[in-house]
């Protein structure tokens, strides 16, 4: 039964034994021990404030992606607004010079047309003088076959010629 129950000499050395060591490490162990912990304690607090700040910022990032989304639809929307009103612009425009162009056709037509048109009633004139010319020619030649007649045209040309003078 001598090692259920110890002696005292053996509790009062293993309590000095205890002691000792308690010291020593209370004195170097425990110092080093509990320095450890806490900077292992801070550096897991330091990573969770990081993890929590990178979370932070992740969300602030989604955000903001979101937002440049947004804006870009937005500047997508007036840019191709800006686009339909250049093309109704330009359309509109086209169809302004092409009725000026078509006008400016139908006035240098109409011009063309004029002009031919006097070109025309004069080369008739013209014809018409000649073959009346032509016509009185003949006329006159049958009337001034004789010498009376011949006197009376005269008389009456230089008559008519007085009296427009």
């Amino acid at each position: 039964m001598s090692l259920f129950q110890p002696e005292f000499g053996l509790v009062f050395w293993m309590l000095v034994v205890f002691l000792i060591v308690f010291g020593i490490l209370a004195r170097y162990g425990w110092p080093v021990i509990i320095k450890s912990l806490e900077e292992r304690a801070e550096f897991i607090n330091s990573g969770v404030k990081f993890s929590q700040e990178a979370l932070k910022e992740k969300e602030q990032a989604q955000a903001n992606a979101k937002q440049l989304l947004v804006d870009a639809n937005k500047q997508q929307l007036a840019v191709l607004q800006e686009t339909e009103r250049l093309k109704r612009e330009i359309i509109a425009d086209a169809r302004k010079a092409a009725g000026l162009e078509t006008q400016k056709i139908m006035d240098a037509a109409k011009l063309a047309v004029e002009q031919a048109k006097k070109e025309a009633e004069l080369q008739m004139r013209r014809q018409i003088s000649r073959l009346s010319l032509q016509i009185a020619e003949k006329v006159i030649r049958k009337d001034l076959e004789n010498d009376q007649a011949q006197a009376e045209l005269i008389t009456r040309v230089l008559d008519e010629m007085e009296v427009n003078s």
